[in-house]
């Protein structure tokens, strides 16, 4: 498990950072994490360890009794977006409910993190949209195919098509994780992160971020 669990994270767009040395352009997404500690899981009284954090304002109109019981009972005003983030209980011990999350204390430049969002919905799309199919040509005598996306079975053997057929459909608004993003500049002070090319979502996602499982524990190799 990571020292540092993560946080929730609005995500506000995209801009660009020149490196001093080379001139290199990188493009970076900027996420907020100014997100809050609404509440804990304890291991005596849930089993398991984790931080609920939350993102964004909520009318009080449209919260619920048993949520605005909850936010109440911890003095919280009431969240949009509730996530639960597991910790160490030594690491749950350092914040208190109602802190605001740190972005230098979470993450530094150099670092690379998880980031898990809802990509861009695009409504139903053929398969030339949604899997780049090449399509027929249209020379003569060709109709009605030039963006199918040809056969789809066999004959008789096996008399059916397989599972996960590539095919018309809903093309995205998925969760979608990407891994080991670089985190190219911290800004303390804003509350802002700006991570290494892009993160999937249009602006004002919800993003989750994680220290990399995969990477160096989440710290670069550098």
């Amino acid at each position: 498990m990571n020292t540092n669990p993560g946080t929730l994270a609005l995500k506000l767009g995209m801009t660009q950072l020149v490196t001093p040395a080379t001139g290199e352009i990188i493009p970076c997404t900027v996420v907020d994490v100014t997100s809050v500690v609404v509440g804990k899981r304890t291991e005596e009284k849930d089993g398991y360890t984790a931080l609920i954090i939350g993102l964004g304002s909520r009318r009080e109109k449209v919260t619920n009794k048993p949520l605005k019981g909850f936010f109440e009972k911890n003095k919280i005003e009431p969240k949009q977006h509730l996530r639960e983030f597991r910790c160490t209980p030594e690491y749950a011990a350092t914040l208190e409910i109602g802190a605001s999350m740190d972005a230098s204390a979470l993450f530094e430049k150099g670092q690379f993190v998880d980031v898990k969002s809802v990509s861009k919905g695009h409504g139903f799309t053929g398969v030339m949209v949604r899997y780049h199919f090449r399509g027929a040509k249209r020379s003569h005598g060709a109709h009605e195919v030039m963006r199918h996306g040809g056969s789809i079975g066999t004959n008789m053997t096996p008399g059916r098509v397989f599972k996960g057929r590539k095919m018309a459909g809903q093309h995205g608004n998925k969760v979608v994780s990407v891994l080991n993003q670089k985190v190219a500049e911290v800004l303390a002070e804003d509350g802002l992160v700006l991570i290494c090319g892009g993160v999937p979502g249009s602006k004002n996602a919800i993003v989750e971020l994680r220290g990399a499982v995969k990477k160096n524990g989440g710290k670069s190799s550098e």
